[in-house]
């Protein structure tokens, strides 16, 4: 007889509409196990399947992995139909591997799904397939974001008011980067080079601009536009907050 958590964990995977070869695959058991788990008697009412979502039923989740998840979802995530599920996905840079390890964490600490990883030419998609994802980022429309109105839901402003830090680090490992910048000056006829480092975010959304301000403003971080699309935060006390908590992508 197989532990009780592997059954769950089948009979959830079959509810977030895996096949039943691929639930086999992933709990290490026989196919007609997993037949007779979802077709007998232990299989749970929909009421329990929804519990796993902390949107549809009383489960509580982690507020600081979400802040982070969510920052990296308004940059570079998406969320698409895939048979009776949804996918959330989240293209992650080669460039930075530690980058994919910490978007695989947070989206397995935030909703009890398998997470997994597709290999596309030049990024890593990390993906995980569950009904509730959409519940969990409503943000979630059809065309490009910067098309459309982003906006928190009022439960959303609560989490990230709470993990500001997480949230503005979600969203400058997505479409944010730290640089060194050098400018040359002439002094008593002599150039002279001078390095400060400085932060940038690029995002085609006015929207998301002003979510990352908002945020910024509550962390005493001073920041201003440098165009129409992208944010910069270069004085010396602004970018040292940031290095406490964001850091360079790695």
């Amino acid at each position: 007889m197989y532990p009780r958590e592997i059954v769950d964990k089948a009979l959830r995977l079959h509810a977030d509409g895996w096949t039943d070869h691929a639930v086999a695959q992933a709990c290490e058991v026989s196919v007609q196990s997993v037949r007779h788990w979802r077709t007998g008697r232990r299989r749970p009412l929909a009421t329990d399947i929804s519990s796993y979502c902390p949107r549809c039923g009383p489960k509580e989740f982690d507020h600081e992995a979400y802040a982070y998840l969510l920052g990296l979802y308004l940059g570079d995530g998406y969320i698409a139909p895939v048979g009776r599920s949804y996918y959330l996905t989240i293209a992650c840079s080669d460039t930075w591997p530690g980058l994919k390890d910490l978007c695989q964490a947070s989206m397995a600490r935030v909703l009890r799904a398998s997470v997994h990883r597709v290999q596309r030419v030049g990024c890593t998609e990390v993906k995980s397939t569950s009904k509730h994802w959409p519940c969990l980022f409503p943000q979630h429309g059809p065309g490009p974001k910067h098309t459309r109105t982003i906006e928190l839901a009022p439960w959303q402003s609560a989490v990230v008011s709470g993990h500001p830090e997480e949230f503005v680090r979600g969203l400058f490992h997505s479409d944010g980067c730290r640089i060194v910048n050098r400018v040359r000056r002439t002094v008593a006829g002599a150039d002279r080079w001078y390095a400060y480092p400085r932060y940038f975010f690029s995002n085609n959304s006015r929207d998301i601009h002003g979510l990352l301000g908002r945020y910024l403003d509550q962390l005493g971080v001073e920041w201003r536009m440098s165009n129409a699309t992208t944010l910069s935060v270069a004085r010396r006390a602004s970018v040292a907050r940031l290095d406490a908590f964001v850091g360079p992508k790695r």
